[in-house]
């Protein structure tokens, strides 16, 4: 049941606004969630069907776990997970094999460099500047370590991320993998609220009387409205706004950009397909210069599944093209495993965050010079009339569920 004159309209049925929604109904306003598609979760979804196995299409991991405010749900549901860090291989490939142990530990103390260069940049006082020019440069292991940490890891290459955004939104363990995936666990926890599905909205008017959001389905009136649709959709003037958002509101989207990490998940049964244990997850080197290399994690919880990341600028290119995404991963594949094994791969999926209307991209980054801009994208309009939510508006925990979360629960308590 819907409440006909809601307190709260909140649009987006991600973490965000499920958040937002389980804060307000326990504060006693009524809420409608108006979501555009025909499912809850946003960008944590997790499917059976494609390769008879949970697979996490988008979030993947609860990271920094004990300080994460979905940890504590998930136990009180009681969702089987794991800390991946505790029960995983990490490989590395390199020059043509598998690397030694010795080669492993020089990649880590790389690792190690890398991140005290970034924490040291970001402390000196001078002005915020491209994450890249701040990462160590001549080591034989720094090109890859630059990859892995900016297109792998964060879905954008350090060129293109502030420096000080950059070191603010580092995460540390335990990351969490759940057996009924992350999204999975988002689904469960929007339960009873009253969510509207095909239910995207066009355009909102508000202001000091109150907001009213219209699409196909109509038009619902409110005392307020949270909007947690992604900054991809945002930048695209996916919502019209009467009148315009503030200028600095429209500066702050444009300066929070989704980047793009593609998952391309095989099924893998037989005899011939790639050797890896349970939760092994494995690196390749990088090459030479333009070499863009995928990642993999190999059969969570046993499973079957092997999934090749893929990200940055290379996701880009293939994005909306699934068959070529597809194709690279399995000659990512023999590269490492050699014909053969990438051959037995099975049917594979493809995520497509970029080419989805409703999202637009994975998850945000700041750009050079503007870690404020998740602060002012979270500031409230028109005395709380219109807030904004999402893991972009988080300073910590941006790009995370726990940092959608949390901002939901932030814009729900800022409503008056």
């Amino acid at each position: 049941m819907f409440p006909s004159d809601p307190d709260v309209l909140v649009i987006g049925a991600g973490c965000a606004g499920i958040a937002a929604a389980r804060e307000l109904t326990a504060r006693g306003r009524s809420c409608i969630v108006l979501e555009g598609g025909t499912r809850v979760g946003g960008r944590a979804w997790t499917e059976s069907m494609s390769l008879d196995a949970p697979f996490d299409h988008g979030a993947s991991w609860l990271h920094q776990a004990d300080d994460n405010p979905l940890t504590p749900l998930a136990r009180a549901l009681g969702c089987e997970m794991l800390d991946h860090d505790t029960v995983r291989e990490r490989r590395l490939f390199a020059h043509g094999r598998f690397a030694t142990g010795e080669e492993r530990r020089a990649f880590a103390a790389a690792e190690d460099d890398f991140w005290q260069a970034i924490d040291a940049a970001a402390r000196d006082g001078g002005p915020d500047r491209p994450a890249s020019a701040a990462a160590p440069p001549d080591g034989p292991w720094d090109a890859t370590v630059v990859h892995w940490e900016g297109a792998q890891i964060c879905a954008a290459e350090l060129s293109r991320m502030s420096l000080h955004d950059f070191a603010a939104t580092a995460l540390d363990g335990p990351n969490l993998v759940l057996r009924g995936g992350v999204g999975g666990l988002v689904a469960r926890l929007a339960d009873s609220l009253p969510v509207r599905l095909a239910a995207r909205v066009d355009r909102i008017a508000w202001g000091a009387k109150g907001v009213a959001a219209e699409g196909a389905f109509g038009s619902v009136r409110a005392h307020a409205a949270i909007v947690t649709v992604s900054t991809g959709v945002l930048a695209t003037d996916g919502i019209a706004f009467d009148p315009p958002l503030p200028l600095a509101t429209q500066e702050a989207i444009h300066a929070l950009p989704l980047g793009l990490l593609t998952k391309i998940a095989f099924r893998a049964d037989g005899p011939d397909v790639p050797d890896l244990p349970p939760f092994v997850s494995l690196r390749r080197a990088v090459e030479h210069d333009g070499d863009r290399p995928m990642s993999w994690v190999a059969r969570l919880f046993g499973d079957p599944v092997f999934i090749a990341f893929c990200g940055g600028a290379r996701a880009w290119e293939s994005c909306g093209d699934a068959t070529r995404a597809e194709a690279e991963a399995r000659e990512e594949a023999a590269k490492v495993f050699g014909p053969r094994a990438a051959a037995a791969l099975g049917r594979a999926i493809v995520t497509r965050w970029g080419e989805d209307p409703l999202f637009r991209g994975a998850y945000s980054h700041a750009v050079p010079g503007r870690q404020q801009a998740r602060r002012v994208l979270g500031t409230p309009l028109a005395d709380g009339r219109l807030s904004f939510a999402g893991e972009a508006c988080h300073p910590r925990f941006a790009a995370t569920v726990a940092g959608a979360w949390l901002s939901g629960i932030e814009a729900a308590r800022a409503v008056p």
